[in-house]
């Protein structure tokens, strides 16, 4: 029997720990982001743990599906450029590299504000459609109905956008820094472990978008 894919078990503990936070509010607020607490009490756990708990059912089946989606795509690519003997703890590192790095601007910016908090997998699973972009920049996704890098650049602006007007409450800069963190640890990994993908990147760019093949005759 195969073991269980790294992704399919953050999916299951996230899935899980989240459900908890619904039912009990202690669970969630223990877990939070919140860089006031961090700053003054030393919870450096929060840059990790906020990213399995979710504000809603919504918000936590959005979040598994692009981890489930975008996470097996990553490890796929880990074990071709780091090999299948460190390609899970790459894979782990790059998960909690994504949480760190995303929060760290929200952290500066709102580490003396009491009434700031935040929750999600976001930021890390930001890094995962990224790590995707990369290798097929191309690709149609189905919704919305975009290649993949394009959407990638819209969403890089649209979440740079959301956050400087900062009215709806969701971490749009956590979204963003999460994008690029996905976006180097790839793009600089590729270039020095197999530069050759480097020349299939840029291939594929050349190439240009074709037709979706979804709207195809």
């Amino acid at each position: 029997m195969d073991t269980p894919s790294l992704t399919v078990l953050l999916v299951i503990l996230i899935g899980f720990i989240s459900w908890q936070g619904f039912r009990k509010d202690p669970v969630r607020e223990r877990l939070l982001f919140h860089p006031y607490s961090i700053a003054k009490h030393g919870d450096w756990f929060r840059f990790i743990t906020h990213a399995f708990i979710h504000s809603d059912w919504n918000h936590l089946l959005i979040n598994l599906f692009v981890l489930y989606q975008f996470g097996q795509v990553s490890e796929s690519f880990f074990a071709y450029l780091f090999g299948p003997t460190y390609a899970s703890l790459v894979f782990l590192i790059f998960f909690l590299g994504a949480l760190i790095c995303s929060s760290i601007p929200d952290y500066l910016k709102y580490k003396k504000t009491p009434g700031y908090a935040a929750l999600g997998a976001s930021g890390a699973t930001s890094a995962f459609v990224f790590v995707y972009i990369l290798q097929d920049p191309w690709n149609w996704f189905l919704f919305p109905p975009l290649p993949a890098l394009l959407l990638g650049v819209a969403y890089l602006a649209y979440s740079s956008y959301m956050d400087r007007r900062g009215e709806d409450h969701i971490g749009h800069n956590a979204h963003f820094w999460g994008a690029v963190f996905g976006l180097s640890f790839a793009g600089l990994a590729a270039a020095w472990l197999k530069p050759e993908f480097l020349q299939y990147f840029i291939q594929k760019l050349l190439e240009g978008p074709q037709w979706p093949p979804f709207l195809a005759q």
